[in-house]
């Protein structure tokens, strides 16, 4: 039997593929730190709980395809609030963040199509554009220059004639980069100039531990034929499994076909999307509390990092996701110091998603981990 060329491409999601093998080390009785995936820890806001336990209907029926007009008007009064304008119509309700970005995909690329995606990205954006037909054109970052890509002419020295869109995290996942102003404007203008798409993937917007005010690409008052903007509820509010994201854009044409896809699959599941929508009537102090949490695991992590003999030198890069930092560490050349790092991190009740750099996979350090008598670190 033949399959799908686009699906011969994809891999397994780096996100879930190690869980067979976590499953079978756990049940030959070893310990495992589920490490593989962005799930924050934080309690997830009872207003959630509260809406699942008074829903009541006589049927519980499919919702209409672009959302429930309580969770859009939820969503349209948030981005008020952080000076965004959106009408109703610009917003329609996905399967998390995930189903967004995979629409956006499938609306803008044909066979062949690049999509400019800085380096390293969110390992799922692969099988989003591959799935669609494109091509990732890498924008190659360096650890040491904290992940910068905001530089115009790198940018335009990946645009080729088979160039549709940039797509980027603000911010960044997994490298924690945050943008400034005129670094998304530039963006914005490269976009216009160009004309590409801007895939803008804001989740993790609320989580800069350092005092930065909550931008979006929706506030400029140009270019916004060019943007689509990527928001999901599951690291704002830790709710990942409630799966509600949502598509935002002001093209009524781009709408209009990724209104075919929230068709074809009918609706976003209906009890979500009501519990979803009283999330947004949390309020600030409820962000506020998360970040310093965040904040207060990230500082207590450098000062432990710092303690390690044949620590040189360590640096906060950013926030990977909702509830995880990354740090560059400097070891002199006759210390190996990998070890004492890991066991720093779990030791503090920390995980540790990625160790780098290094001549060994992510896979290599996961199955020699598992495959060590002592059961795990």
């Amino acid at each position: 039997m033949k399959f799908s060329s686009k699906i011969l491409k994809c891999q397994l999601s780096p996100v879930r593929k190690f869980n067979p093998c976590a499953d079978q080390a756990v049940a030959a009785g070893r310990t495992i730190y589920h490490l593989n995936i962005g799930q924050p820890d934080i309690h997830t806001p009872d207003a959630l709980y509260d809406a699942i336990h008074n829903f009541r209907t006589p049927v519980l029926a499919y919702a209409a395809s672009p959302g429930i007009p309580e969770l859009i008007e939820a969503i349209r009064k948030y981005y008020e609030n952080i000076g965004v304008g959106l009408d109703e119509s610009d917003i329609l309700i996905t399967t998390g963040g995930s189903e967004a970005l995979q629409i956006a995909a499938n609306c803008l690329l044909d066979d062949g199509d690049e999509v400019i995606v800085p380096e390293p990205f969110y390992p799922n954006y692969h099988p989003f554009i591959t799935t669609a037909g494109g091509v990732i054109h890498p924008l190659h970052t360096r650890p040491e220059e904290g992940y910068f890509y905001a530089d115009r002419a790198r940018i335009e020295a990946c645009i080729t004639p088979k160039t549709k869109a940039i797509m980027i995290t603000n911010p960044g996942n997994p490298t924690g980069t945050c943008l400034t102003i005129e670094q998304m404007k530039m963006l914005l203008d490269v976009a216009v100039e160009h004309d590409l798409y801007l895939v803008a993937d804001e989740v993790y917007r609320e989580f800069t531990y350092d005092g930065e005010p909550l931008h979006s690409f929706g506030k400029f008052d140009y270019g916004q034929e060019n943007l689509i903007l990527i928001d999901s509820v599951s690291k704002r509010f830790s709710a990942c499994g409630a799966r509600i994201g949502c598509l935002i854009t002001k093209n009524k044409e781009l709408l209009g076909h990724a209104l075919k896809y929230c068709q074809s699959r009918l609706s976003v599941a209906t009890l979500d999307q009501v519990a979803s929508a009283h999330l947004y009537t949390v309020g600030p102090e409820y962000f506020a509390a998360v970040r310093d949490e965040y904040k207060k695991r990230r500082d207590t992590l450098v000062r432990k990092l710092r303690e390690i003999p044949g620590v040189k030198y360590v640096e906060t890069l950013g926030s990977r996701e909702a509830d995880s930092v990354d740090y560059l560490v400097e070891s002199d050349s006759k210390t190996d110091v990998r070890r004492p790092l890991v066991n720093a991190v779990l030791a503090g009740g920390y995980s540790l998603l990625m160790l780098k750099p290094m001549d060994v996979t992510l896979e290599d350090i996961f199955l020699q981990l598992t495959s060590e008598d002592k059961g795990g670190i």
